[in-house]
């Protein structure tokens, strides 16, 4: 209960957007800051829960590191590190400006690139108005942090079903099986799954008779409250996969499904998959071939299964053929498309559309300029930046646009990242704080924080377990822009446009849309006259202005008035706490847009990557070298977070965890210190002896290394930890999608001694 001596002023709700999960806040706000956030118990979709993140935007608001206005580069100081200053914001579009001509009229457009970072796609301001600066900028130099992450499932989708964006999710509060591979949803809050709660949600599959599984090299928070827990080799899930496929085609006859019906290449797939024996796969993923046999039957005598799998199924060199081999299961299981399997969600904002012919997905369509590697969803791998930076040539990269990023952190071979960065003869950052890669730029614009702009999850909720609709308005007012204005200006600078008015670009979204949905048979403002819908749009900023058209022209919009019941900004800032738009329906084949308007299991190449799977079982049998893996905390996401006391403060979470047999064998005592040597570097770190990772398996978190001379954050700099991507070899690639490979990396360990002894 608030203190009724001093009442709060107002009680504001909104989604929090610091993770995957959605969750609904109620914050209650006293003489014009936070006093107290909890969840919203009334949301729609999240029904109060919320993890620790989540009630620390109070702190983050609050922050005395958090830039408040622009910074621009001014020398640079005796310890060689660069000096900033403060200035307006016009003032630092003009330093933009001037570097921008500089580079294009000396080395042309292809010798700018862009590094977007995870919090892009937390943001509506970055997800509305990022691809028209891109866009205007007209440079092929592309990277972000998916092919750190999710790439994988985009490939896998967009050769499956025609679209990168079709990805399927578990179907969890209808299941009867949830099999987890690689991924911890109890710490993470789910991932490419979007679940609030997602341990109740377990629990509930437990509670109603239905079992859960985690296959995992550690005993994460995750493993510890399954019913069955398989701990397995990193890096080898594709072999126990298509050793599971072997045995599901071998139980006998496939159900006569409606998606089975729409797939081609099962027969193929039957030999491709004869050599992963339950025996073979035993020899190198650490799980007993009775294990095998048993999950296999277990998946395929279900009524309703749903396997999902995340980080540690695609940052390996088999990223994309495992994210394949999972929905292949699904597949000949019949739980694609079915409720309680994996379905596909639809969002508020999915376009609606006639059926039309589709196209086959496509990757390749241009290749990184040093390492040759191919485009892929328009990106190119991130591993190849320091490259493209460094190497002399034709395209090289003279200045780079980060837009909340820390690649430096974030990306393998962090020493080369850092390095290159800091020979880019100009650089823009978009981020909120001076850290360990923005401190390289020439100009950071910093946005307004979470609190001071309006919210709504354009990718989350295509992503979701339930189909739902949530907007939030800012709770504060502030003189910093959010990402819409920012990146607006500078679309106006890539265009050679005066830029200080950015209403020039969301007028110009807004037509654009309306224009593309007039002429769209199927959309539910097909053939009206534009001019008219763009006077009814709603909304006080760019990105608001924008989600109104996407909303009422989707699936569950009100056409401009054409469904008097149906979504718009207006209606969604009248339900603070959501609309449920109702459980996963089956969506196939409504949604596939190959050019067959089939599923061809082997449109990609997955026929050669099993082959070339079958031969690195080979090499992995006979391999006995510890290997690193990494692992996520409630408290931390990435590198985000760790700048705040109270989510850090305590012991530290940046160890090195050893099973207890393996640091026996090294002379590594708890506590203690280890090197930890890579191909390509190595880190000093205390460790964690603990038998939560199997024997043959540490590990490491990700996102830590924080303390770097320049950085201007201090509670990050006292609890810096050591940065794993010192450890991550650049050119271990999965070849499909370009994902670094960061789980799954040989190394060796040794105890590391003080100084002097």
């Amino acid at each position: 209960m608030s203190n009724s001596a001093n009442p709060v002023d107002r009680v504001v709700f909104r989604t929090c957007p610091l993770c995957e999960a959605t969750c609904g806040l109620q914050i209650e706000v006293r003489d014009g800051a936070v006093a107290r956030i909890r969840g919203d118990r009334d949301d729609v979709f999240s029904h109060g829960f919320l993890c620790p993140k989540g009630s620390t935007l109070k702190q983050l608001h609050e922050d005395p590191d958090r830039l408040r206005r622009p910074l621009v580069r001014t020398g640079v100081g005796s310890d060689g590190e660069p000096i900033f200053g403060e200035v307006s914001w016009d003032e630092a579009y003009a330093v933009v400006a001037e570097r921008l001509a500089d580079i294009r009229s000396r080395y042309g457009n292809e010798s700018i690139g862009v590094y977007l970072g995870n919090p892009n796609v937390h943001n509506l301001g970055a997800g509305t108005h990022n691809r028209p600066f891109l866009k205007a900028l007209g440079a092929r130099s592309m990277f972000s942090a998916s092919t750190v992450d999710q790439m994988p499932r985009h490939v896998a989708s967009g050769y499956l079903y025609g679209s990168g964006g079709s990805m399927p999710v578990p179907d969890l509060d209808r299941t009867d099986l949830l099999v987890i591979l690689g991924s911890n949803p109890l710490v993470s809050n789910g991932s490419i799954c979007t679940a609030p709660g997602f341990g109740d949600r377990m629990k509930a599959i437990q509670a109603r008779g239905g079992r859960v599984i985690v296959i995992d090299p550690s005993r994460t928070a995750t493993a510890a409250t399954a019913d069955l827990h398989l701990a397995i080799r990193p890096g080898t899930d594709a072999v126990l996969l298509a050793a599971v496929v072997r045995l599901l085609l071998a139980a006998g006859p496939l159900p006569e499904t409606r998606v089975l019906a729409l797939v081609d290449g099962v027969a193929e797939l039957r030999e491709s998959v004869e050599p992963f024996t339950p025996e073979l796969a035993a020899t190198v993923c650490g799980v007993e071939a009775a294990s095998i046999v048993a999950l296999a039957a277990e998946i395929g005598g279900a009524t309703r299964a749903a396997v999902h799998g995340r980080l540690g199924t695609t940052t390996v060199e088999f990223g994309t053929l495992t994210t394949w081999l999972i929905d292949v299961v699904s597949i000949v299981t019949g739980n694609l498309d079915e409720p309680g399997g994996a379905m596909f969600p639809r969002s508020a904002t999915e376009r609606v559309r006639a059926a039309r012919p589709g196209r086959d997905y496509q990757v390749g369509r241009w290749t990184s300029r040093v390492n040759g590697n191919p485009e892929v969803q328009g990106e190119l791998p991130a591993a190849d930046l320091p490259d493209e930076i460094l190497v002399p040539g034709d395209g090289q990269l003279r200045m780079m646009f980060t837009v909340a990023g820390n690649p430096v952190l974030s990306c393998p071979d962090s020493r080369r990242m850092d390095e290159a960065l800091a020979d880019v003869e100009a650089m823009v950052s978009v981020d909120i704080y001076l850290n360990e890669t923005t401190r390289h730029a020439d100009v950071i614009l910093p946005p307004a924080d979470a609190l001071e702009k309006s919210h709504y999850d354009l990718a989350f909720y295509g992503l979701s377990i339930r189909n739902v609709a949530n907007y939030s308005p800012p709770v504060f007012a502030s003189d910093q822009p959010a990402e819409d204005e920012i990146m607006a200006r500078l679309t106006l600078l890539a265009l050679g446009m005066d830029a200080t008015d950015p209403k020039v670009v969301d007028d110009q979204l807004v037509d654009q849309l309306l224009a593309s949905e007039v002429i769209a048979p199927g959309s539910p403002v097909f053939g009206r006259d534009p001019e008219e819908l763009a006077a009814m749009v709603t909304g006080e900023r760019g990105s608001d202005r924008v989600l109104d058209v996407l909303v009422r022209t989707g699936a569950y919009g009100d056409g401009f008035g054409a469904v008097p019941d149906g979504l718009s900004l207006e209606w969604l800032l009248a339900h603070p706490h959501g609309c449920d738009l109702g459980a996963l329906e089956p969506r196939l084949p409504e949604l596939i847009s190959t050019a067959s308007g089939r599923i061809n299991l082997f449109a990609g190449p997955f026929g050669p990557e099993l082959e070339r799977l079958a031969l690195r079982v080979g090499d992995w049998a006979n391999d006995d070298r510890l290997l690193l893996v990494g692992r996520r905390h409630l408290r931390s996401n990435n590198s985000w977070m760790h700048n705040l006391e109270v989510l850090v403060r305590g012991r530290s979470r940046c160890t090195l965890q050893v099973n207890p047999v393996d640091a026996a064998k090294l002379g590594l005592v708890n506590a203690g210190q280890a090197r930890v040597r890579s191909e390509v570097g190595e880190v000093a770190v205390e460790v964690e002896v603990t038998d939560v990772v199997m024997p043959g398996v540490v590990s490491l978190p990700h996102g830590w290394g924080h303390g770097v001379a320049g950085t201007k954050m201090a509670v990050a700099a006292r609890y810096a930890g050591v940065n794993s991507n010192l450890l991550t070899d650049p050119s271990a690639l999965d070849p499909l999608s370009g994902t670094s490979v960061l789980n799954a990396i040989p190394v060796e360990v040794e105890l590391a001694h003080e100084p002097g002894r």
